[in-house]
């Protein structure tokens, strides 16, 4: 069996995630909308295209927006550029952020403040007082909204995790005296395709419970043989995938250690191996959506 017959049996699962806060979560949007100034729509640069709100204009209308590719330090820059550059080309204003760099910050506040310059001038000539920028902040679950404004507010104002549903409620946050953002719930849509699910429950933006966890572990592993077999080799110290992944997986288990009682190998286990190691940002330089 070739690579990409094997990814495309994995490709035959169902994955739907559609819980109900985030329908109320986008009324909640709409209802604040009139408060807004700009918006910040947050992607995560590992999946430029399955982390983008395909409806995002259905429920914020025309209001400017900025797309904020966060995890630069995880994605393959090479081919998250190519996303950035189709999305610019399309109207947008891109910024490719790590979080954990504070330079990388101040281009967020300054991009900002420039989309608003024309408002703010027509304010002043008026005799108009200019208030805070009001910035809504949007995203699919786990593409580090939450970590984005507290680094922005520089402390923990809202709780993260590295796992969707953590934000449950709409949040007014004040960053400094320019800047207000209003948090939001991660938003996904009812109708999922296979890719785009399989990227969102490779990179943990759909709770795991509701996953076929063998079928993302397989996923990942075919995707990694198909663009980054050195990953492969490094990672798992696999040349390449065999005919039958689960044999593939045993191998990953005796070599990391992943055994039960008698020397078997825990399946479950080196499941999650797999997935925590994209999970926890351990496989680096990797992009899953392909612009091709």
């Amino acid at each position: 069996m070739s690579s990409d017959n094997k990814k495309e049996g994995v490709n035959k699962i169902g994955i739907n995630y559609y819980p109900g806060h985030m329908a109320k979560t986008k009324r909640l949007i709409r209802e604040n909308l009139k408060y807004i100034d700009v918006i910040y729509e947050v992607v995560d640069s590992r999946m430029p295209k399955s982390s983008k709100l395909i409806d995002i204009d259905d429920y914020i209308g025309d209001k400017p927006k900025l797309m904020i590719m966060t995890k630069e330090d995880l994605c393959d820059k090479k081919e998250t550029e190519k996303w950035i550059k189709y999305y610019e080309n399309h109207g947008y204003k891109v910024i490719l952020v790590n979080l954990e760099k504070n330079n990388d910050l101040k281009s967020v506040l300054n991009a900002t403040l420039e989309i608003l310059k024309e408002k703010r001038k027509l304010k002043e000539e008026k005799g108009l007082l200019n208030t805070k920028a009001k910035v809504l902040v949007v995203g699919v679950p786990n593409v580090g909204k939450s970590t984005l404004i507290n680094r922005l507010a520089g402390k923990k104002v809202v709780n993260t995790g590295n796992k969707p549903g953590v934000t449950k409620n709409l949040s007014w946050i004040r960053v400094n005296d320019k800047i207000e953002l209003l948090d939001s719930p991660g938003i996904l849509w009812p109708k999922l395709n296979q890719d785009v699910a399989l990227n969102l429950a490779a990179l943990t933006a759909i709770k795991e419970e509701r996953l076929p966890l063998f079928d993302i572990a397989s996923y990942i592993l075919t995707f990694l043989e198909k663009y980054y077999p050195n990953i492969l080799k490094e990672r798992y110290n696999l040349d390449e995938l065999d005919e039958d992944i689960v044999i593939s997986m045993e191998e990953i288990g005796k070599k990391r250690g992943c055994l039960i009682k008698g020397g078997e190998i825990d399946y479950n286990k080196v499941i999650h191996l797999i997935i925590d190691d994209v999970k926890n940002g351990y496989i680096k330089g990797v992009t899953f959506d392909r612009y091709e």
